[in-house]
């Protein structure tokens, strides 16, 4: 059991479905806890320490927060290095950050009105920003046609192969992908009149939603939280002594995302690399939990 993938997530996240993707690609086994949409997230939090993103990969005391790094650790796992071949990592950030900004923008400018309140205020929080859906709204011919003009990236990327990885999907495929599932699950015409005319784009997105999800099964927020509890983290020692911050193994630092999300995780410097950074927190009810962050995104402080 210390060895499951435990995903913490929700069925409607965007940013989990590439991580489900990325377990129908590998063919694993995984297990589903799911957490709630907004916050308070007691199940969540102690594992992390604060940071309350979705998705979290969980892996006995270790814990794995935002999806560049929950991906890096899976291909690690599975001996599979060249699966994010070329510029994999990039299109993921990418497909994160430019392509996600006018999904978001153009599927709450279309359902802004439905949304309930206690949503709008729980993402005014996350971001620091006002959650305004009539100005979605305004911006909606414009927001479309830049997503239509990111999607088109996605059909000439593809040229003759089946996926934007070539003849077997890859992150990039997941990534990009993210944006047209999205899309697709609450505002479908707007997204088949976005991709009309893309026919790549259109039978790639057929491919990439056939891939699955792997094998799923559901585990209750307390087991996963009793995993963390009767296990031990893995020791991590990739350290780079050229880090340009000079940190060490060993320093109290505070770990923040650098676009939102930016609640400060304080923690023990483990080790940070070109990847990854990793810090070490004792929970009063779980014990020694080591906490992964990507490098590319968050930011190392002193505290």
């Amino acid at each position: 059991m210390a060895d499951e993938y435990i995903l913490h997530h929700y069925d409607t996240s965007p940013f989990s479905e590439k991580i489900r993707l990325l377990f129908g690609i590998k063919g694993l086994a995984w297990r589903s806890v799911i957490q709630p949409t907004i916050m308070p997230k007691p199940d969540l939090v102690p594992l992390t320490g604060g940071y309350r993103r979705i998705p979290v990969l969980q892996i006995g005391a270790d814990v794995f927060c935002d999806t560049q790094v929950i991906m890096a650790e899976i291909l690690r796992r599975t001996g599979d290095a060249d699966f994010a071949h070329g510029a994999g990592f990039a299109v993921n950030l990418w497909a994160d950050r430019l392509f996600f900004q006018p999904s978001v923008a153009v599927i709450f400018g279309e359902i802004g009105e439905a949304v309930p309140q206690a949503f709008k205020d729980d993402r005014e929080k996350l971001s620091g920003r006002p959650f305004d859906t009539a100005a979605m709204k305004a911006a909606g011919p414009a927001m479309q046609s830049q997503w239509r003009a990111q999607a088109a990236w996605i059909d000439r990327g593809l040229g003759d192969q089946p996926f934007l990885a070539g003849k077997a999907p890859g992150l990039a495929d997941i990534a990009a992908y993210m944006n047209v599932w999205f899309m697709a699950g609450r505002v479908p015409h707007i997204t088949d009149a976005l991709l009309a005319g893309l026919d790549r784009a259109n039978a790639w997105r057929v491919r990439v939603a056939a891939i699955g999800h792997g094998q799923r099964s559901e585990m209750r927020p307390a087991q996963a939280l009793a995993v963390a509890r009767d296990t031990e983290p893995v020791p991590y020692t990739d350290h780079d002594t050229r880090d340009p911050l000079g940190v060490q193994p060993g320093d109290a630092v505070r770990v923040v995302a650098d676009d939102y999300g930016r609640d400060p995780i304080a923690g023990t410097l483990v080790a940070a690399n070109p990847e990854r950074v990793v810090i070490a927190r004792d929970d009063p009810s779980l014990g020694r939990l080591h906490n992964h962050f990507p490098r590319a995104g968050y930011m190392i402080m002193p505290r």
